[in-house]
């Protein structure tokens, strides 16, 4: 098979070219934005505006916390599933149900600097039939808190998203994540991460090495040109368990 070679910051990431997503407008964008983003320092402090904790906490009377998996179609998104060969690459936190406290490690949609950044639904629109899935995971008041805790001390401290991570799985400073390993080290910091995994951690594993039945599927968000799709919480639960494959097999929206 051909060999297509995509330069990222020094690094050579080998594509198959007769099976990557990437157009060439994809690896555009990319190269636009990668003087934007830096892996050995911080780009970013206080992304998170005073009115976000003031959210936040104000969610700590659910007992849940949420774990929101996305297919975006973001040239990004399309990198990591190259890699991991799954549906859903990219992951997010949410403090309430309706998703308005929604927050991970992103780019910044060339808006805000790449870290720690909040997340609205739509924004993670970007191809007719993008989606999203919801769990909840039950957590202690505690350990919400701690989270939210969490977030504060990052958004003091400054955060960069981790772009070289997404290759070597390591960082050169604490706060500079991708957003899975920001999923995984703020749950695990409070005390409420329920799996556990050594080297990187991919946006399924968070599906995938669940156990038992603490993690419970909520819904899933279909977008379109027209509508959006939406099933709210508790109608209907499926298997906590899924690969790529059986992800996409379960009819999730009605």
């Amino acid at each position: 098979m051909k060999r297509g070679v995509f330069f990222l910051s020094g690094m050579v990431v080998f594509f198959g070219l007769s099976c990557t997503p990437l157009s060439l407008d994809d690896i555009g964008v990319l190269v636009r934005e990668l003087p934007r983003h830096n892996s050995f320092q911080y780009l970013t402090r206080f992304s998170l505006p005073a009115a976000y904790f003031e959210a936040a906490y104000g969610a700590l009377e659910d007992p849940y916390i949420y774990i929101v998996l996305s297919d975006t179609g973001s040239p990004a998104g399309k990198i990591i599933g190259f890699f991991t060969a799954s549906p859903y690459n990219h992951v997010s936190l949410s403090f309430d149900p309706l998703l308005e406290t929604l927050v991970s490690y992103n780019g910044g949609n060339g808006i805000s600097s790449p870290g720690l950044n909040i997340e609205r639904p739509e924004d993670l629109n970007r191809k007719p039939g993008a989606s999203l899935v919801v769990y909840r995971l039950k957590t202690r008041e505690r350990q919400k808190r701690a989270l939210i805790d969490r977030l504060a001390v990052i958004n003091r401290e400054g955060s960069s998203y981790n772009l070289l991570g997404l290759l070597t799985g390591k960082s050169k400073l604490p706060n500079i994540m991708f957003c899975s390993q920001f999923v995984y080290t703020v749950l695990t910091d409070s005390g409420a991460a329920y799996f556990k995994k050594r080297g990187k951690v991919e946006p399924m594993d968070f599906v995938n090495l669940a156990r038992g039945d603490r993690l419970e599927f909520t819904g899933k968000m279909t977008f379109n040109t027209c509508t959006v799709d939406w099933r709210s919480p508790g109608e209907k639960n499926f298997p906590i368990t899924l690969d790529s494959r059986s992800i996409t097999a379960y009819n999730l929206v009605r």
